[in-house]
């Protein structure tokens, strides 16, 4: 089945002028049709800055205007729009993105993208019900040739570490400190040493508020 009026090219022009980028596509198995991964690239934060969610001093700002703008994009391409929020029970983000062929597990173990290396944010899907073609994932890790792996010795805590369990307490008593203000401002420093998290334009007020998020004081 294809789809009239839809496709990659036109998904991928809506996103960016919506703020967001293409992060993968799929054919999932426990679906017939089309994935479309959506996510914050470098374009994004200076979209939601200036809409109605960032300054109406209501609850989950981002989550609410990714159900705005992605809804709307949703609409225009005939597709359903998924959100990994909103559950339980929640949709399989990191399974789906694993399966695009453009995000791998990393050293630290946190997935790791191709062009937005630690930097990933997913802010929601698009289900297209019938099939379109996409650009074939090239399926290799940046870590794979990345020699020095950074982000193993980055956080000053060694809170991420290669092979070893996220220490989340450690993590969070060292937001605490004053040290641990330019991971609170800046962002997490692991994800930051990533060579590939460049890609992602990442700007220091985004990373402040999804730290603020993760780390309420």
């Amino acid at each position: 089945m294809s789809l009239r009026g839809a496709s990659y090219q036109r998904i991928e022009a809506a996103a960016a002028g919506a703020g967001l980028i293409v992060m993968g596509a799929l054919n999932p198995e426990d679906e017939i049709g089309t994935l479309i991964l959506l996510g914050a690239g470098p374009a994004f934060w200076p979209v939601f800055a200036t809409s109605p969610e960032a300054s109406d001093r209501q609850s989950d700002p981002v989550d609410r205007w990714s159900l705005r703008v992605i809804g709307a994009v949703a609409g225009d391409v005939g597709a359903q729009a998924v959100f990994p929020f909103g559950g339980p029970p929640y949709a399989p983000f990191i399974r789906w993105a694993e399966a695009s062929g453009r995000a791998f597990k990393s050293p630290v173990g946190m997935l790791v993208h191709d062009t937005v290396g630690l930097m990933i944010s997913y802010r929601g899907a698009l289900l297209l019900p019938g099939r379109i073609a996409f650009p074939a994932a090239t399926g290799s890790s940046p870590c794979a040739s990345c020699a020095d792996k950074p982000c193993t010795t980055a956080c000053p805590v060694g809170a991420l570490r290669a092979g070893q369990p996220y220490h989340l307490e450690a993590c969070h008593s060292y937001l605490d400190t004053a040290p641990g203000r330019d991971c609170m401002e800046n962002g997490c420093a692991a994800r930051r040493a990533c060579p590939v998290s460049a890609g992602a334009g990442r700007q220091a007020a985004q990373s402040a508020h999804h730290m603020k998020a993760f780390h309420p004081r």
